[in-house]
Order: structure tokens, then C-alpha cells, then sequence
């Protein structure tokens, strides 16, 4: 059965739902298609479930910090199982309420994977779906590790799921997921392993930060191991035996559960975007400045499933979505920026980040001043017994403007966002330093950042 449509969404997530609910506005013939649960990554296996699971941890570990400064917690443990129910009452109905909002908005839903069988129609299931455009909008999946055992491998949706943890844990990769998962596993008891094959882990942040998340880590009793590289996964006598090359030499790990954390890509490759004549690689789909295909301009690509878009977060999915709405509805006339995007590690504390960093700054030749600092004795920090906390900001010579922003401390996710506003407004440095700010308050350290 074939149907016409002026616009199909490929995905059910931020992107595709900022083009599709824009579209169907504007009284185009709208379909969204997907594999997956409707919702898309970030309702439903990614940021926002991990965040609650993050939310217990943050309660458990200021409880634990203040013992002996007015706060007994001698019985203080996280119930997983009521954790993971909390969890679900918010991602339980995302599915639901997503069908229903896009029946409601006149946009008709398709269930399975969407395969092109020609430049403008697609196949899903036994439907071809035919239209004058289409939105590539799919996120992006573990990437291939190439290693032998990887069926024995723990996805990070999985996770995010589990009923109950084991008693050991073990994260093959150094970014994101690894950092966070670990944070909430340590807390919950259980006994993690941190692999990763580069000399420092999540490699988007300043390093000297990063030492000190890496420090916590440690000290929450998390085995950091870098320059260790997995080679295979196996299945032992009762554990999972996981080899690595570390310093040359071949060491085997154990554990009970392995996590893939290492690293996501464009879940584009079974799209059959070649049937199409749509160019791309495994970053994502080849667009021009308008986020079109380079080789069928009635196909569009947003967020995560681009080659050369921002950062894979929500936010830009959601400003990608906007940005190729307008263009396909008012003709090829707005090109995404994305100056001044804020990202954050969601660790106990947490980490976040804005604009260059150091190295990224001094290999553009640009002059500007460095300011820096270790802030654990300080009063934001010291209130609540944080013993991990620093900031680093860049703020060019001649223009006063702010270059970048590093933050690692309690309520770093927040203040950063002061940064990124004042980056993409235009703010001087001067004026973020003389703003008054609610005294005290971790904004209010924002003058001495500066």
C-alpha cells in the first residue's frame, strides 16, 4: 500500500518533532516513522531518565558529605528497585502521550524501520511511504566495538532499565555514560570498573578539570584504568572475563555486568540512504549549510544523524529541527550557529563546559587572559564539604569577550548556562563581572571567575 505525504520525519525525537509539528502548522500532509518506541532517546533512554537516577545519587552523596557537620545518615542506602520505579512513572507514558499528541496534531504515525526504496519514498513494513521531502532525525546508536563478544555487552538503554544491579559492574569507554553510570552505581553499592584506552577520559573538557573528576572518582572507589584497551569479551565460569592491552601487556578483567559506553553513532546505515542518492559516512548524513543532503535536496538532516551539525545534544536536535522547518518552508534561508552551547558531565559533581578550551584557544593563536582556579576552599564549596571544585574561563585581550567557560563543582550545570548566555548575546566579560547576583549564591562566584 503506497501513501503520499509532503513530509516524512524518520525518528520520533527532538529533531523530528520540531520539524514535523512545525510543518503539519503550516497544513503540510506530515508522517513520522519509527523503530522504536515513540519518543525519541532523551525522554526515554537517555538524558532525562539518567538524570533522575543522577537526582537520587546528588541526595545520597550531599547526605553523606555533611555526616558530622549536623547530618546523621548512619542507614542512608538507595533502594534501587523504588529508584527504578520513580524513574518509570516518568518515562512509562512518554510513548503514549507522544502518539497521542501527534494524532491529535494530524500527523500519522508508522511503526518500524524506514528503508528508502528510491529518492523520495520509503518502505516500512509492508507500507511505502512516498513524499516530496524527507527529515533524517534518528539519533544515534552504540557504535561497533569490533571486538570479539560484544553479544555479552550491556547497552546503555538497558541499563537505564535494569531491575537490579549487580554486584559488579564494568564500563568498557571514558566518556559520558561511563563517568555517570558509575556515579550512580558506585552509590547504589555496587563495585565499578572504569576502562578506557586514551591517556585521559571525557576528552571534550579541560584537563585539568577532568583530573579532578577522575580524582572523585577514585576516591568514590571506582577503579579508573586508562591507556587500557578492551580486546574481547568473554564469558567465564561465573563472570564476564574481559580482556585489555595495557602498557603492551595483556590483562583480563571480571565482572558481572559489562556497559558499552565507548562511543555513539548516526543509526543511519540500514537506511538505505545509497537507494536514495544521499551521500554519507558514518558521522551522519553529508548536508550543506542549511543542513540539506549535499545529493537530494529533498531530503534534510537534523541533530545527531548530521555529519558536521553540533554537538549531539537535545537542545540542538531541537534547534536543528527549527532551523530545517524554516527552510523547508520558506525556501534554503537559515544556517544553524552553534556558538556558545553549553554541555555538562553529569558527576558527583558535576562538569560542564562552554566555547574553546585552553589548547583549542592557543592553537587558533588568539590572545586572551586565563583565569583559574581550585575551589574547594571556598564558600560555595566549602558549606556544603565539597572537596572536588575549580573553574577555568578565557576571556580575549582586545574584545573583552568571554572565549570560554569550565566549571566543575555543585550547580556547575546551572552556572554554566550564565556563560553560554553571555557568549551568545554578546555579553562583554565586564558585564557578566558587574551584574548583582542573589548573595551568596553559586552565581554570585561569578565575578571571581572573571
Amino acid at each position: 500500500m503506497t501513501k503520499k505525504f509532503d513530509l516524512v520525519a524518520i525518528g520520533t525525537g527532538s529533531a523530528a518533532s520540531a520539524v514535523a509539528s512545525r510543518c503539519r502548522a503550516a497544513g503540510w500532509k506530515v508522517a513520522m516513522v519509527d523503530s522504536r518506541p515513540f519518543g525519541g532517546t532523551c525522554s526515554l533512554r537517555g538524558c532525562d531518565p539518567k538524570k533522575i537516577l543522577v537526582g537520587a545519587a546528588e541526595a545520597f552523596d550531599w547526605a553523606r558529605r555533611m555526616e558530622g557537620m549536623g547530618i546523621r545518615a548512619e542507614n542512608l542506602h538507595i533502594n534501587w528497585q523504588e529508584l527504578m520505579r520513580f524513574k518509570r512513572s516518568f518515562t512509562a507514558s512518554v510513548s503514549k502521550r507522544t502518539e497521542e499528541a501527534l494524532a491529535k496534531a494530524g500527523i500519522e504515525g508508522f511503526h518500524g524501520r524506514a528503508r528508502f526504496i528510491g529518492p523520495s519514498a520509503v518502505q516500512v513494513g509492508n507500507e511505502v511511504l512516498e513524499a516530496r521531502y524527507f527529515v533524517v532525525a534518528v539519533g544515534q546508536k552504540p557504535a561497533d566495538l569490533k571486538i570479539p563478544g560484544t553479544q555479552n555487552l550491556t547497552m546503555s538503554d538497558q541499563f537505564l532499565d535494569l531491575d537490579d544491579l549487580p554486584k559488579t559492574i564494568l564500563f568498557i569507554g571514558g566518556g559520558y555514560i561511563a563517568f555517570e553510570f558509575a556515579h550512580v552505581a558506585a552509590r547504589v553499592g555496587v563495585q565499578v570498573t572504569v576502562l578506557h584506552r586514551g591517556p585521559r577520559p571525557l576528552p571534550l573538557f579541560d584537563p585539568d578539570l577532568v583530573d579532578q573528576i577522575v580524582e572523585s572518582t577514585r576516591a568514590l572507589g571506582v577503579d579508573v584504568q586508562l591507556g587500557t584497551e578492551v580486546v574481547k569479551v568473554e564469558n567465564g565460569a561465573s563472570q564476564l572475563l574481559v580482556g585489555a592491552i595495557v602498557s603492551g601487556q595483556e590483562r583480563t578483567f571480571e565482572a558481572d555486568m559489562v556497559v558499552h559506553a565507548a562511543g555513539r553513532i548516526p543509526e543511519i546505515d540500514d537506511l538505505n540512504l545509497d537507494v536514495a542518492g544521499v551521500e554519507w559516512s558514518k558521522h551522519g548524513v553529508t548536508v550543506n549549510e542549511f543542513l540539506q543532503s549535499v545529493s537530494n535536496q529533498a531530503l534534510y538532516a537534523a541533530g545527531d544523524a548530521t555529519a558536521s551539525g553540533g554537538p549531539p545534544l537535545t537542545p540542538v536536535a531541537s534547534y536543528d529541527g527549527a532551523i530545517v522547518a524554516a527552510n523547508l518552508l520558506h525556501g534554503n534561508h537559515q544556517k544553524p550557529t552553534y556558538l556558545g552551547i553549553p554541555t555538562v558531565v553529569f558527576t558527583i559533581p558535576p562538569l560542564a563546559t562552554v566555547g574553546l578550551g585552553e589548547i583549542e584557544a592557543r592553537k587558533q593563536s588568539l590572545k586572551f587572559t586565563l583565569k583559574k582556579g581550585m575551589t574547594s576552599g571556598c564558600f560555595s564549596s566549602r558549606r556544603v564539604a565539597e572537596k572536588y571544585s575549580g573553574f577555568k574561563t578565557l576571556v580575549e585581550e582586545d574584545t573583552d569577550r568571554i572565549l570560554g567557560a569550565h566549571i566543575c563543582g555543585s550547580g556547575a550545570e546551572e552556572l554554566i548556562n550564565l556563560f553560554g548566555l553571555a557568549m551568545q548575546s554578546g555579553l562583554r566579560a565586564t558585564d557578566l563581572k558587574h551584574m548583582f547576583f542573589a548573595y551568596p549564591t553559586r552565581g554570585s562566584d561569578v565575578s571571581h571567575m572573571l
